[in-house]
């Protein structure tokens, strides 16, 4: 319990689950480990814990009938828990700062403390990614990437801009046909950011693929027909006689 009387804590419940296939296969009991807290009266926010005690994937709220009829409290794992979120935090914020700062190097170390801990944590993964990208590392980055393109969270509103950032400094290393296939790739998968689709336009604009660039600029401003970098672009490629 947290000091406000809230629900916070690590909690387990078990769950039969089949090993093996054909003849071999079982059933047998394990054990599963759930960070949890209450974000209003009636509902809880759960999410697994990897093996090294630390929250990580997609929230599933449940409600708190459920998780005290159905799980099991477990606070003496309550303090590391919180301790190893926090450290990941922290080094996350310091591979920023550093990163900001220019100093690659040391940004790439600090993120790589948190992915000890969290190998899926969205914003250490674009981190290193966008180190390597400024040491010109393009296969390395690219790898990064591809990794940051199967993470489920990675697309949730929280980190939107994590992928425009990486577009741009595509874009700005030239890299013009990477930068295309990275948009295309990312929305796919979310499909409904105006800003994404922006900036595939401005990557098709320095390939000079006049149609694509437009296609990409008219469902920007579907999505935010208030969209000002949008509408100026749209306007050249009209003026200039390219759509």
């Amino acid at each position: 319990m947290s000091e406000q009387g809230m629900i916070e804590g690590v909690f387990s419940i078990e769950r039969m689950a089949k090993i093996g296939t054909g003849t071999t296969a079982r059933r047998v009991k394990q054990t599963a480990l759930y960070y949890a807290r209450e974000v209003d009266e009636e509902k809880i926010e759960l999410r697994g814990l990897n093996n090294k005690h630390v929250p990580f994937g997609d929230v599933t709220l449940i409600t708190k009938d459920e998780l005290l009829a159905d799980y099991l409290p477990m606070p003496q794992l309550f303090k590391e828990v919180v301790g190893n979120l926090r450290a990941v935090q922290k080094s996350v914020a310091r591979g920023d700062k550093f990163r900001k700062r220019g100093e690659n190097f040391t940004a790439e170390y600090e993120y790589a403390n948190a992915l000890n801990l969290d190998e899926q944590n969205v914003r250490a993964n674009f981190g290193i990614g966008l180190c390597l990208l400024a040491r010109d590392e393009e296969d390395k980055a690219k790898k990064v990437f591809d990794r940051i393109l199967g993470l489920d969270t990675a697309f949730s509103d929280d980190h939107k801009h994590l992928f425009n950032e990486y577009g741009i400094a595509l874009r700005k290393k030239k890299l013009f046909g990477q930068a295309v296939d990275y948009y295309r790739r990312a929305l796919e998968l979310s499909n409904d950011d105006e800003n994404l689709w922006y900036n595939l336009a401005r990557a098709q604009y320095e390939r000079q693929d006049w149609a694509a660039c437009a296609e990409a600029v008219t469902k920007c401003l579907d999505l935010a027909p208030l969209h000002e970098e949008g509408r100026k672009m749209m306007e050249y490629l009209t003026r200039k006689g390219l759509v």
